[in-house]
C-alpha cells in the first residue's frame, strides 16, 4: 500500500519512486535467469581454466567437480575440497567471482525485499498511518480542482499530515506528497479504500473525480461508510447538482457557474468581482468564516457581534439573510457566516 495502498508516504521524501512495468512474476522470471546466466558464465571459464583447479580427494577434475565447484564458490566461499591453485585461477576467482557471488547475493536479497519485506514494512507504516488519522480531510481526485483546493487549505494553515489525498495517478501523487500530504494510490469508489483512510473519523472530504458520475459514486459511498461526514464535491453539468445532494453531498460546487457569477458581477462594477475572488481566497484581505453561535451572543441581534461582520445565520436549514427578521434575535444552534479580517503577513488594516 502505498501509500501506494494507505494513505500515507510510500518512500522517504526526495526519493525519486516509480512503479515497475514488469508484473511480479515477470520480475522473478528475470531475477532467476539474470542468477543462471552468471552462474554459467562462471561455469564455463572454471571448465576452461580447469587446469588451475586441484581437487583434494582424488586429484582428479571432471565436470560435476567443476558444476559443484562453481556452485559452492559463487554462493558460499567454498569448503576448500576443490581448490585454485594456479595464479590465472586464483585472480578469476579474486577479480570476477567474487563480485559476481557479491551481486547474486543482492539479487536474491533484493526479491526478498521486493516480494515480502517490502510489504511488511509497508503495511506497517500504513498501521501507523493510519492510527494517526484522526479529524482529518479526505481529497478524492487530485486534479486541477484538488490541486488547488489542497493549495488553499495549506495557505489557510493546515497541516498537509491532516490531509489525505486519494488518487490512481503516480504523478499527481508525487506531487501531494512533495507538499506533505498522506497519498493514496487507489479507486475512491470502492469501500475499501475508503476505509484504508479512516473515512469514518475524517473531519471532512473532498470529491473531485474529474467526472460528474465518478464524483457522485464516491459521493454514495463516503455517505454509507460515514453518515454524518461533510462532503464537499465538485460537479461540472448543473444537471448533476441535484443528483449530487441526493447522493450525500452537503455541498456542491460548479465551477462553470461560480464563474459565471463572477462575471455576471463584474458587469454591475468593476469592484465586485475582485471581492468576491477576495472572500474566497485566502491570500486576499478578508475572508468568510462559519461558527456556532456563541452564550453571551443568544438574544442579541446579528449586527452586534464584534467578532466580523455577520451576513447570515443558518437555523438549522434555513438561511436567514441579515436584513431579515430573524436576524434580529439569534437563538441557541444557530449559525453564524461572517467577514472576518485576514490576518496573513502584508493585510491592510481598516478593511472594508
Amino acid at each position: 500500500m502505498k501509500i501506494a495502498t494507505t494513505a500515507t508516504r510510500t518512500s522517504p521524501s526526495g526519493f525519486l519512486r516509480r512503479r515497475s512495468s514488469l508484473p511480479v512474476w515477470a520480475d522473478l522470471v528475470w531475477r532467476v535467469l539474470l542468477v543462471f546466466f552468471l552462474i554459467t558464465l562462471v561455469l564455463l571459464i572454471h571448465w576452461v581454466g580447469r587446469d588451475g583447479l586441484k581437487d583434494n580427494l582424488d586429484n582428479q577434475i571432471s565436470f560435476v567437480d567443476v558444476l559443484y565447484f562453481t556452485t559452492v564458490t559463487v554462493t558460499t566461499v567454498g569448503y576448500g575440497d576443490i581448490v585454485p591453485v594456479s595464479p590465472e585461477a586464483r585472480l578469476f576467482e579474486a577479480l570476477l567471482v567474487t563480485p559476481i557471488r557479491l551481486f547474486v547475493w543482492v539479487i536474491f536479497l533484493g526479491t526478498a525485499y521486493n516480494l515480502f519485506f517490502r510489504n511488511i514494512l509497508y503495511r506497517w507504516r500504513m498501521a501507523r498511518i493510519q492510527a494517526d488519522l484522526h479529524n482529518h480531510i479526505v481529497v478524492t481526485g487530485f486534479g486541477t480542482s484538488g490541486q488547488e483546493a489542497v493549495n488553499e487549505l495549506l495557505a489557510r494553515g493546515t497541516d498537509p499530515r491532516e490531509i489525505v489525498v486519494i488518487d490512481g495517478s503516480e504523478k499527481a501523487l508525487g506531487v501531494a506528497e512533495a507538499l506533505g500530504c498522506n497519498i493514496l494510490c487507489g479507486d475512491s469508489t470502492r469501500d475499501k479504500t475508503l476505509k484504508d483512510v479512516a473515512i469514518h473519523r475524517a473531519r471532512t472530504m473532498i470529491v473531485s473525480a474529474g467526472r460528474d458520475d465518478t464524483s457522485i459514486l464516491i459521493t454514495l459511498t463516503a455517505r454509507h461508510l460515514a453518515p454524518r461526514l461533510p462532503i464537499s464535491i465538485v460537479v461540472r453539468n448543473e444537471d448533476n447538482e441535484v443528483p449530487a445532494r441526493q447522493a450525500g453531498a452537503t455541498t456542491v460546487i460548479n465551477p462553470v457557474s461560480f464563474a459565471g457569477l463572477l462575471l455576471a458581477g463584474s458587469t454591475s462594477g468593476k469592484h465586485i468581482a475582485d471581492y468576491m475572488a477576495d472572500l474566497a481566497a485566502s491570500g486576499g484581505r478578508v475572508k468568510l468564516h462559519e461558527r456556532p453561535v456563541q452564550p453571551e451572543e443568544i438574544g442579541k441581534p446579528l449586527t452586534a457581534i464584534t467578532t466580523g461582520l455577520g451576513v447570515r445565520i443558518y437555523r438549522g436549514e434555513r438561511p436567514i439573510g441579515f436584513w431579515e427578521e430573524g436576524a434580529r434575535l439569534l437563538q441557541a444552534g444557530d449559525c453564524l457566516i461572517e467577514i472576518v479580517e485576514e490576518t496573513h503577513p502584508g493585510a491592510a488594516a481598516g478593511d472594508q
